[in-house]
């Protein structure tokens, strides 16, 4: 009786260090994939958010901009005002 108690104390040991063993290369996977995502998303060359919402904004009044000296040029000149170049009727790229 008293050696088929320590075969699974044994066996219980050893299994815990498998387990131990087994969670330590999964969190090792783990970091690894972590890195290699990084670094490939690192090199597609992606901006932030903030930076792309500054750079919409930017635009935004730009285009705001155009379409007012557009409209104070054709109220100056007496005509209708033109549409924006590149922009079919119906606001549809050309």
């Amino acid at each position: 009786m008293q050696s088929q108690n320590r075969l699974f104390e044994d066996f219980v040991k050893v299994m815990n260090g498998a387990a131990g063993t087994i969670a330590g290369m999964t969190r090792e996977a783990q970091a690894a994939m972590q890195d290699r995502a990084r670094e490939w998303i690192g090199g597609l060359d992606l901006v932030s958010r903030e930076e792309f919402e500054a750079v919409k904004a930017i635009a935004i009044a730009a285009r705001e901009e155009s379409e007012a000296l557009n409209a104070r040029i054709a109220a100056l000149e007496g005509g209708p005002p033109k549409a924006p170049r590149g922009k079919a009727k119906g606001g549809a790229a050309a």
